[in-house]
């Protein structure tokens, strides 16, 4: 039996470049992090040859890996090689779907890595984001970028640039404990109370890509600014930087927002947030808020009727946090 543990993320700025119809033009650009919330993925030996799988929705009993109906699960063990024997449960921290945390790439991450390791197989965690992409790009059709899987796979604070080559470099934003503590401190997150699809939305962006193009350079220059602030310890200034990636975001497409979301951030703003805006493609899910340890009472006291999530930032990536081996049946 083993278990697998990857982590959720938050993008800080430069989501919307990491799309093809935007990196295919000219790199993309996006600082992200992981957090302290996971997606689990338990697999274990069976005697016979069956496959049993446990997941939110419901059970399934097959015969085959080809046969199973949750395509992530299924497109996973095919690209790992699993044809069957197994038994497999996957946990999530939080709503699994339209969270806006990225739980589905983290989910493929997880069940690829899962899966490898249960063959005996170490793989490196590009290859890991990589076979993810594949697997929810390229033969699920999803309209979705690159960022989630590849912050998944390697975790902490990074910047990730997305070449039109299809090549993506990682690179780790390094901070002390006690720096990454502060810095995590700062966000919040807050529940809207919506949970969403992402797929309508991000169709319609990348239909936009052209179009959009002046706000979506935009929004990779304030990126850049990101990795600065960082980089020169300067974290107030990403709250600005949130506050303006939001104002350019809200114009990439339709149902990003609602009354109900922004009625949410004026009041987070008037209480003392200094910016922020919807995790992921937006619509729903959680608002992610940068908010001084001074205000953050008051802010908490102004969305009282939404449930806060308390996150921390997370170094680690994709992880196998059990193994237990035996002899084979």
């Amino acid at each position: 039996m083993l278990i697998s543990q990857t982590p959720l993320r938050i993008s800080l700025a430069g989501g919307g470049t990491d799309l093809r119809a935007y990196y295919k033009d000219s790199d993309g650009f996006v600082v992200s992090t992981a957090i302290d919330k996971y997606m689990y993925v338990l697999i274990k030996e069976r005697f016979d040859s069956k496959i049993y799988l446990n997941y939110a929705a419901r059970k399934e009993i097959v015969d085959d890996i080809s046969e199973i109906q949750h395509e992530l699960v299924r497109e996973a063990g095919l690209m790992a090689g699993l044809r069957n024997g197994f038994e497999l449960a996957t946990f999530a921290d939080i709503p699994s779907e339209g969270s806006g945390l990225g739980s589905s790439s983290s989910l493929t991450v997880g069940l690829l890595n899962a899966m490898y390791t249960f063959c005996g197989r170490q793989v490196t965690h590009d290859q890991l984001a990589e076979e993810a992409c594949m697997i929810e790009i390229e033969i699920l059709k999803k309209p979705i970028g690159k960022q989630d899987q590849y912050i998944a796979a390697h975790g902490g604070l990074s910047a990730i640039t997305f070449h039109g080559s299809e090549r993506v470099t990682t690179e780790r934003l390094e901070l002390t404990e006690r720096e990454r503590h502060d810095l995590g401190g700062r966000f919040m997150l807050f529940f809207t109370n919506v949970t969403r699809q992402a797929a309508s939305i991000l169709q319609e962006q990348q239909e936009k890509t052209a179009s959009n193009r002046n706000q979506l350079q935009e929004i990779h220059a304030l990126g850049k600014q990101v990795e600065t602030a960082i980089r020169s310890r300067h974290f107030d200034d990403i709250g600005e930087v949130l506050d303006e990636n939001w104002k350019l975001k809200k114009r990439l497409a339709s149902g990003i927002t609602n009354a109900q979301i922004d009625e949410m951030y004026e009041r987070s703003r008037a209480a003392g947030a200094v910016g922020g805006k919807v995790a992921g493609a937006g619509g729903g899910g959680f608002l992610l808020l940068y908010v001084k340890p001074e205000h953050q009472a008051k802010v908490r006291e102004s969305l009282s009727e939404y449930r806060q999530m308390p996150i921390m930032l997370d170094n680690f990536g994709a992880t196998i946090i059990f193994n237990q081996r035996r002899y084979r049946w």
